[in-house]
C-alpha cells in the first residue's frame, strides 16, 4: 500500500554503493569500466542470480592501479561505447576489442588518464 516502508533490495556494507544495475540476457556480455580507465568484459554465465537482500556480486577486483568502480553496461559484440573523464577526453570504442576475461581480474586499459582526472561515464553509442 501506500504507507509502506518497501523492501530492501541490496545489503551493502560501510563504504559500500550501488554503481548500477542491468537486467541480464544470456546472449550478452557485462562490461565493467573503473575510474582509472580499466575495463573488461565477463560472460554472463559468470553470475547468478541475486534474491532480495543480496550482497551483490563482485564484478571486476578494484585496487589503487584501477580504482573504483564507475558502471557497468550489458553489451553485444557490435555495440560501440563512450567514455568520458572528468577533463573531458572522450573515446568510442568497439566492444568486441574489449577483452573477455572473468569477474575475478582487474580488466586491460581502456583509456589513459593523466594525474588528477578520471573516468567519469560510459555509455553505449544509439545505433544508426
Amino acid at each position: 500500500g501506500r504507507t509502506a516502508a518497501g523492501v530492501r533490495g541490496i545489503g551493502l556494507a560501510e563504504g559500500d554503493a550501488v554503481v548500477a544495475m542491468e537486467v541480464l540476457r544470456g546472449d550478452a556480455t557485462l562490461l565493467s569500466i573503473t575510474e582509472r580507465g580499466y575495463g573488461k568484459r565477463s560472460n554472463i554465465a559468470e553470475y547468478r542470480r541475486q534474491s532480495r537482500g543480496g550482497k551483490g556480486l563482485i564484478t571486476i577486483k578494484t585496487d589503487e592501479r584501477n580504482g573504483s568502480v564507475v558502471g557497468i553496461k550489458q553489451v553485444m559484440e557490435e555495440d560501440n561505447i563512450m567514455i568520458i573523464t572528468s577533463k573531458g577526453k572522450l573515446i568510442r570504442i568497439d566492444v568486441k576489442n574489449i577483452s573477455v576475461i572473468g569477474r575475478n581480474t582487474k580488466g586491460v586499459r581502456l583509456i589513459n588518464v593523466e594525474e588528477g582526472e578520471r573516468v567519469v561515464g560510459v555509455t553505449k553509442v544509439a545505433e544508426d
